[in-house]
């Protein structure tokens, strides 16, 4: 079986962040959602975790980071250049923020920088959609 990540994000708005998710390209996988948690699917072995804050501090007892911080930085491969623009467009269109660092092509790789819902900020929490 292969190995599996699960990135566990403490969200304000649990819908809204779904959604947010959803029009990023990411499934929902309904056998790990609740009214307190979601778990949101980008490919078999990658899955992100929304969950509310009430469920988050049953996992830990250290504070939920605010929205000025960046504590992580993830990147997304995806098949082209087009598809890492898609979903830059669609993270501004759901409420996140497109391009919050500036946009680097390497050649080899094109690099697009994105904020999820609710850490829309000064100082962003960012997500890389990569192409290679």
């Amino acid at each position: 079986m292969p190995r599996m990540i699960f990135v566990n994000l403490p969200v304000a708005d649990l819908a809204a962040s779904m959604a947010f998710y959803k029009a990023l390209g990411f499934d929902n996988n309904p056998h790990f959602t609740d009214d307190t948690a979601a778990c949101m699917v980008l490919s078999e072995t990658i899955n992100v975790m929304l969950l509310t804050h009430a469920k988050w501090r049953q996992f830990t007892d250290r504070p939920i980071p605010p929205a000025t911080s960046s504590e992580v930085m993830l990147a997304v491969s995806c098949d082209s250049r087009a598809a890492v623009d898609a979903m830059n467009e669609a993270a501004a269109k759901n409420g996140g923020a497109a391009d919050i660092n500036a946009q680097q092509d390497c050649g080899f790789m094109y690099n697009r920088s994105l904020a999820r819902l609710n850490r829309v900020s000064a100082a962003r929490r960012p997500w890389a959609g990569r192409f290679s």
